[in-house]
């Protein structure tokens, strides 16, 4: 038996795309077959049914609503599946045999473009990797906004590769060779991104020639960026395949390299909490949680990339800071701006779906309400003195003519399909409002040539009908037909018992322009829409630029109402290495202390005396808050922020690191102890003079000797000339303490505890000098430790103690600051 007609070219079009899951358009549903529609049916929680496809048995099949595509697209999507559109590309009434089929768009998790496949406050990326002997290179795309970056690395730098992915968390990555060792499980298993490796599109001559249709000649690029080129090329000849586009639209390439942000390593992102909590994966409880107060989705992403990517450059530091400080002091200005952002929509996402021509009428009517803004938000702007706020003056462009054009064109609620008419606006276009005319007054028409023909003929019962048959008749009665002698355009065409049906030709003529009125006007409505499309893609890095202004302007706003909602500071941002912060405060943590209870710290380091804090005192004192205290604070100045303190000076650093806690890495074998030593040693190779580094309980994972042993010579070698770095160290290993001799920048510091007999208080302030005990056990008697067991473990610690095995305490804390602990007590903090 031979497979019919359908089924082969849909076998066709399958074999083209052996990895995805084909929608074949039928009708008004995409069909899947055999084992896309198992699957299909499995993942979408469809009926699996069955078709005859020429075979002895039924194809099995399942299949969706065209008009409801997007939302199951999205489902497969997000469960890493490849989905191939085929579409129907003539009408089926028009067709001579089986109806023309083709691909018109691949979606994979790196290539939606679909708002309500995305999160609109992050950036959806597809990443390139090209690897050769002496670089590797990394390119990233988000295909939604047009945004498209890379850099390189030198080759066998696994560590910062990862942390450029861990930047970025592409949810797509292709590459030149196979992936393989560390980068494979990064991506695999952290990541969870889908990867397409040895892929053809890194050929030299197709990458070069898609890097040229898209961004122009490479040859104003240096030569040892031509690795980048090629892996940028790569990825844009992929992304055009998958939107079955010839170039791919983005804004301008961001080349970067060392040294242009604030290096932070995954490990660092991760501890810190940037934009998502390490265990709940989550905003809410992150750096970025406190710091959106955005009012839009371009400014939610760009204040994610001001987070990711903090500057080291102090001019530009300084430049966002203006915008900061001037709408933090102008009440009224602030609230007028935020009123106009309020109802701006995502205009970037909205003008791709225009470029890849998947907008409908209510995105240009979206366009069109956003854009109506920009005289208003410009008009604020005028007065504003800050550099930064005086550029978004001056580079924000009304783009009143396409407003005057979206305005008049589409209605203010255009209807969801755009290829059946009903969205242009009365009185844009004669000829669609002739086509209406004729659509909205048939009946009346109709009824003027019936009452005219009765008078004509002599028949008061004469009527005007219609069948689908006959079209439009004269019907007249038996009873008045006989005798009458009927006009010469009268032309019978049925013989009924009760009478005889005629037509005449201006019956035929306006039957033809009644019934062909909708078609045409859907025609014609479509014809402008599109002539809308292509003037804005024309107009599309117009539209861009005021659409970045409009962005960056959120982003200030939301800091400065960050700042005067918490009562923030500016800071001073210098170029030397000192970083003073004087009533520091945890961002994250104080907005869950209740009554404003957050205990605030002062912080002194540099790169003379105070290079290393060595910071002792009991678990859960707020030893890893206050450091990672300091490493925000940092961040959120060289962001450009104002921050949690009443006074700050920081010195730009160029790298943070942190080295804080660690889980056993059971998937690859990896133990507590060994993942600290990698990140240890991770830290010292990469860091500088110039580095921020927070070392937590560094050689706790084995035995006491050993780790007291490293954890010494790691803070030697981090204070020492070598490196001599800015670092926060806490340790329990109170022998450290002794390092402090006020000559090799190490400066003894603790987190203040009073013991009140059995009962511990934690004060959480930082105090000069070393803690006098660790308190471990009055830890776990307020852990809730039974006090049988807490009581064995203080005979066993008194007879370790004794016999001289215990770890020796730290000598006592000066009378003074016992003394100002005693007034913290006092005043009941």
């Amino acid at each position: 038996m031979a497979l019919s007609p359908m089924m082969t070219q849909y076998l066709e079009v399958k074999e083209q795309y052996p990895d995805a899951l084909v929608f074949f358009r039928l009708g008004d549903f995409y069909e899947m077959f055999f084992e896309d529609a198992k699957t299909a049916s499995k993942e979408l929680e469809l009926t699996l049914t069955g078709r005859d496809c020429g075979l002895e048995q039924r194809a099995p099949m399942c299949g969706i609503p065209y008009h409801s595509a997007d939302n199951y697209i999205g489902r497969l999507v997000n469960k890493g599946y490849k989905v191939v559109i085929c579409e129907q590309m003539e009408d089926p009434k028009q067709a001579k045999g089986i109806v023309k089929r083709d691909v018109v768009r691949i979606v994979t998790p790196g290539t939606v473009t679909d708002n309500t496949q995305l999160d609109e406050k992050e950036n959806n990326y597809i990443c390139a990797l090209y690897f050769t002997k002496e670089q590797w290179a990394l390119c990233v795309a988000d295909i939604s906004t047009g945004d498209l970056s890379a850099t390189a690395v030198s080759a066998g730098q696994t560590q910062r590769l990862i942390s450029e992915l861990a930047l970025y968390a592409p949810k797509e990555v292709i590459a030149n060779c196979a992936v393989e060792g560390e980068l494979l499980d990064y991506l695999k298993n952290r990541l969870q991104a889908k990867l397409y490796d040895n892929m053809p599109q890194f050929e030299q001559q197709s990458a070069i020639a898609a890097f040229t249709r898209s961004l122009g000649s490479p040859a104003g690029y240096p030569e040892e960026q031509y690795p980048i080129l090629l892996t940028v090329g790569a990825l844009i000849s992929y992304v055009s395949g998958a939107l079955k586009s010839e170039k791919f639209s983005a804004k301008s390439l961001n080349v970067y390299g060392d040294g242009q942000y604030l290096f932070l390593d995954s490990n660092t992102r991760r501890n810190l909490e940037l934009c998502r909590t390490m265990h709940q994966q989550e905003k809410k409880g992150s750096l970025l949680w406190v710091l959106d107060y955005t009012c839009t989705a371009m400014g939610a992403r760009l204040l994610r990339q001001y987070v990711e990517q903090p500057l080291v450059n102090q001019r530009k530091i300084l430049y966002r800071q203006s915008a900061v400080a001037e709408l933090a002091e102008q009440f009224l200005l602030r609230s007028e701006l935020k009123a106009q952002l309020q109802p701006v929509l995502d205009i970037e996402r909205l003008m791709t779906k225009v470029v890849y021509g998947s907008a409908g009428g209510k995105d240009l009517r979206a366009i069109a309400n956003t854009i109506a803004v920009l005289p208003g938000v410009r008009a604020l702007l005028q007065s504003c003195q800050s550099d930064a706020l005086r550029d978004l003056y001056n580079r924000i462009d009304e783009l009143a003519d396409l407003y005057t054009l979206l305005n008049s064109a589409i209605k203010e609620e255009p209807p969801f399909s755009v290829r059946e008419g009903g969205f242009v606006e009365d009185g844009y276009n004669q000829d669609v409002d002739k086509l209406r005319e004729i659509m909205d007054n048939a009946g009346g028409y109709l009824k003027k040539i019936e009452n005219r023909e009765r008078e004509r003929l002599g028949v008061k019962n004469l009527k005007v009908g219609y069948n689908r048959v006959f079209g439009y008749y004269i019907e007249i009665s038996k009873v008045a037909n006989e005798g009458l002698t009927l006009p010469e355009d009268y032309v019978r065409r049925q013989t009924l018992t009760t009478g005889e049906r005629y037509i005449t030709e201006e019956l035929k003529n306006l039957e033809s322009t009644i019934l062909g009125a909708g078609d045409k006007d859907a025609a014609l409505e479509y014809e402008i829409f599109l002539m809308l499309c292509k003037k804005l893609t024309d107009n599309m890095e117009r539209i861009r630029k005021s659409a970045s202004c409009i962005a960056e302007l959120d982003v200030y706003l939301s800091l400065a109402f960050c700042a005067v909602e918490n009562g923030y500071v500016c800071p001073e941002i210098t170029y030397d290495d000192v970083i003073k912060i004087t009533e520091g405060r945890h961002p994250v943590v104080e907005k869950y202390v209740k009554d404003g209870a957050f205990v605030p710290n002062d912080t002194m380091l540099d790169t003379g005396h105070n290079r290393l804090m060595m910071i002792t005192g009991p678990n859960m004192a707020g030893k890893s808050t206050y450091m990672r205290q300091v490493a925000l604070i940092t961040v959120m100045a060289q962001i450009g922020s104002f921050v949690p303190a009443s006074e700050a000076r920081i010195g730009i650093v160029d790298k943070l690191f942190t080295r804080v806690g660690a889980s056993d890495d059971l998937a690859s074998g990896t133990s507590t102890f060994m993942l600290e030593m990698n990140e240890v040693a991770s830290i010292l190779k990469n860091a500088t003079k110039r580095s921020l580094i927070i070392y937590d309980e560094i050689g706790r994972g084995t035995s006491t000797y050993d780790g007291m042993s490293i954890a010494k010579a790691v803070a030697e070698y981090t204070a020492g000339k070598k490196l001599g770095a800015k670092a926060l160290f806490a340790t329990h290993y109170h022998e450290l303490t002794e390092m402090a001799d006020g000559k090799n920048g190490i400066v003894n510091y603790h987190i203040a505890a009073k013991k009140k007999g059995d009962t511990l208080v934690f004060l959480r302030k930082i105090l000069p000098g070393a803690a006098d005990d660790s308190y471990g056990i009055e830890v776990a008697k307020l852990a809730g430790v039974p006090n049988e067991v807490i009581k064995i473990a203080r005979e066993t610690l008194k007879t370790l103690e004794e016999k001289g095995v215990a770890q020796p305490r730290a000598p006592k804390i000066e009378e003074e600051d016992n003394m100002t602990i005693d007034s913290y007590i006092e005043k009941g903090l």
